[in-house]
């Protein structure tokens, strides 16, 4: 039997690890965010300021792949 987990498409990064990836400070994502609207927003499993923020993954890709698209257009 195959122990379940979540799909790729489920899978959640943390936000310390998606500013490690993408090559961004905390507040250097924060003004991201800002600044683009079609980044993705963060899922939060609490109510407070200092809940920890989970991105989805395939939802990060998909923002990374317009991007691209994006620029090759150009």
């Amino acid at each position: 039997m195959r122990p379940s987990h979540p799909t790729i498409d489920q899978a959640l990064i943390p936000q310390p690890e998606l500013c490690k990836a993408i090559g961004q400070t905390r507040s250097g994502l924060a003004k991201l965010r800002e600044k683009d609207p079609t980044f993705p927003k963060p899922i939060k499993f609490g109510d407070t300021r200092q809940a920890a923020a989970y991105y989805v993954v395939a939802e990060v890709n998909a923002w990374l792949a317009s991007k691209i698209e994006a620029r090759d257009a150009a």
